[in-house]
């Protein structure tokens, strides 16, 4: 078990005070078998009227709304948690999946929906035929081809962080041969989708006390990664920016069918043009002992 503190702060300054409108806030960490969520706390400077709500994945996800008007504004989210999810897991995939090609259930398949269907437009069929280049045979088996694809995201693709807000598509990031790990969790997502897997995005934080892993290099750096659903199994989670499968060192915050709707924070305000002077995102994630 490894006990740890995520400490997520943004910070916007405005050249005068300006009208907050509504915060929309994904910061809690999302409780499971793997992690027990111990507590969790949402402060702002100003204050702001918390409510929270869940979303149609499942995230938990808060409105902030203000009363009076600033020239600054904190969003701070603490949290405790535990993590339990072992170092090298073993999945119990379904024997009608064990390999592939395989075909979900009716429930699974209409469930999955739109997780299930490939997002982005592939008129020429490149995307595709890149796909079809881990598929060494048919039938072939079903985890090993997917470790082949999130390992081969991160061996074609140089890994490169990105400030700048947005998600390359899949077939940007395939021509430009770098992105982000938010470009990667697309690559990989599209990549299963296109072989008729489900998957789905995942925004949150990596744990890196021996500072060997990319994707979250320094102050200010969520993670992405991408979940998988396979039968018996259900969601694995595959990490392409570096190659590692299971959720050991993973905390998530929000899960979704694409990037733009895991956003942690995203809000608005009434001013002039050039109002903002600077946003500033800082995140800590560190061993705590909690006894």
């Amino acid at each position: 078990m490894t006990s740890l503190e995520t400490v997520h702060t943004t910070i916007y300054r405005y050249r005068h005070e300006v009208f907050l409108g509504p915060h929309r806030l994904m910061l809690r960490p999302r409780e499971s078998r793997d992690l027990r969520l111990i507590s969790h706390v949402v402060s702002t400077t100003p204050a702001a009227t918390l409510t929270w709500a869940h979303d149609i994945a499942g995230n938990a996800v808060a409105t902030a709304t203000f009363d009076s008007p600033s020239d600054h504004l904190v969003i701070e989210s603490r949290a405790r948690i535990e993590l339990t999810a072992p170092i090298w897991p073993v999945f119990s995939i379904a024997a009608s999946a064990i390999t592939y090609p395989f075909l979900y259930s009716s429930d699974d398949w209409t469930d999955l929906g739109a997780l299930a269907t490939p997002q982005y437009d592939d008129g020429e069929g490149r995307f595709s035929r890149w796909v079809e280049g881990f598929v060494s045979s048919r039938p072939t088996d079903t985890l090993s081809l997917l470790k082949d694809i999130s390992n081969g995201v991160s061996t074609q693709i140089s890994y490169q962080s990105r400030e700048i807000e947005g998600t390359q598509s899949p077939l940007e990031t395939l021509t430009r041969g770098w992105g982000s790990c938010r470009d990667f969790a697309v690559l990989l997502a599209e990549a299963a989708r296109t072989l008729g897997f489900g998957a789905r995005i995942v925004s949150g934080y990596l744990f890196d006390p021996e500072n060997d892993r990319v994707g979250s290099a320094g102050s200010g750096s969520t993670h992405a990664w991408t979940e998988i659903y396979v039968p018996g199994a259900g969601w694995i989670t595959f990490d392409p920016t570096n190659r590692s499968v299971g959720s050991k060192n993973l905390i998530p915050v929000a899960m979704a069918r694409e990037v733009r709707q895991a956003v942690p924070v995203a809000g608005s305000f009434a001013g002039q043009g050039d109002s903002l002077i600077e946003m500033i995102v800082e995140v800590t994630v560190s061993a705590r002992n909690f006894q």
